[in-house]
């Protein structure tokens, strides 16, 4: 039987270019785009995207039933994370008035802010919108072959704050006129802030790595 890998479709990811960039770096592998909770249960690694405003997100996850089911998927299944996926993990959310996630990783999202700035004092863009360094904060099965402050492609306008008490769960950290955590990580959860299915080299390698991984940290 070949691995089996389901993306959670929930109608607010890019679904097309993460399943296309899972079939390159693991051709033997099935891939599964899908809503279905027995087909997501029965799937060997889990892949949990999400653009958009996070309290549509949240909204369609919970009309779907799927807040309980990525609760349970994830506590025992290689997991994977992407971009507003990683945010909906998060206890809260400032996005949209405030909107309460799923709670799995305690921390919360805060918006950048309309007055960005960098160390020279000049102005940010908001969206953070394009290609950034990602610094690896520890050791973890999915940096496998991929240097230290590789560029990954980011396109947010809210970033995670975990618990400061806490922050040994952070695997990997950018700055955009803040420091934000770009990779949080956990037993079997990886989650990013980017997309590595637009990462090019180094979002394909971490895919792969994704692929390979028993979930063991």
């Amino acid at each position: 039987m070949p691995t089996t890998v389901a993306v959670i479709d929930y109608g607010m990811g890019n679904l097309h270019s993460a399943a296309k960039a899972l079939e390159l770096v693991a051709p033997n592998c099935k891939v599964l785009v899908s809503a279905d909770p027995d087909v997501i249960r029965r799937a060997d690694r889990i892949v949990f995207p999400g653009v958009g405003a996070i309290r549509d997100c949240m909204g369609e996850i919970r009309r779907l039933g799927l807040d309980s089911l990525v609760k349970e998927v994830s506590a025992t299944k290689p997991f994977l994370a992407i971009c507003v996926g990683l945010q909906s993990l998060m206890e809260r959310s400032e996005e949209n008035g405030g909107v309460d996630c799923l709670g799995l990783f305690p921390g919360r999202v805060r918006f950048f802010g309309e007055s960005l700035h960098d160390e020279s004092g000049n102005r940010l863009k908001v969206p953070h919108m394009g290609w950034s360094e990602v610094e690896q904060t520890r050791q973890h099965p999915l940096w496998r072959g991929i240097e230290n402050n590789s560029r990954f492609y980011f396109v947010h306008s809210y970033y995670v704050e975990l618990r400061k008490e806490i922050n040994a769960l952070e695997a990997g950290r950018c700055r955009y006129g803040v420091d934000f955590s770009a990779v949080v990580a956990r037993d079997n959860i990886f989650a990013v802030q980017f997309h590595p299915e637009k990462s090019q080299k180094s979002g394909l390698a971490l895919l792969g790595n994704f692929m390979a991984w028993n979930g063991q940290s």
